[in-house]
């Protein structure tokens, strides 16, 4: 029977899933709303240097913020939460000797050595 409550709740469901599959594609659809008016800032020039001051400041405050997380204490008030030096320096040994293995064996790579990663395997051993 199509009146039945089972029935009509599987059948609303359906319908609340088409509708919200047509949401989720419409959130695609280009724009068509009106030209934005320009605003009194946007009359505004910026001269050169202050575009690349704010360009370079873009681009180096992320790195001075989160870098500031390796100095963490974490209650040790040691950096890195390492409250003895010799343990520090035997993870940075450790650290620079893996870094000395990579670059002694990929260190003369280039980009060009994997220009035919997409392409086939060549066997030929060149």
């Amino acid at each position: 029977n199509i009146l039945n409550p089972i029935n009509i709740s599987k059948m609303m469901k359906t319908i609340f899933a088409l509708f919200a599959l047509f949401a989720s594609a419409s959130a695609f659809v280009p724009s068509t709303s009106a030209p934005v008016v320009k605003t009194a800032l946007s009359a505004v020039q910026q001269p050169d240097a202050m575009k690349t001051i704010s360009t370079v400041a873009a681009g180096f405050m992320p790195a001075i913020l989160s870098s500031s997380a390796a100095m963490a204490t974490e209650g040790t008030n040691e950096w890195f939460g390492v409250d003895d030096i010799r343990l520090l320096a035997v993870l940075f040994a450790g650290h620079f000797f893996i870094l000395s293995l990579w670059l002694g064996q990929y260190g003369d790579a280039t980009e060009d050595d994997d220009a035919d990663f997409f392409g086939e395997i060549d066997y030929t051993g060149r």
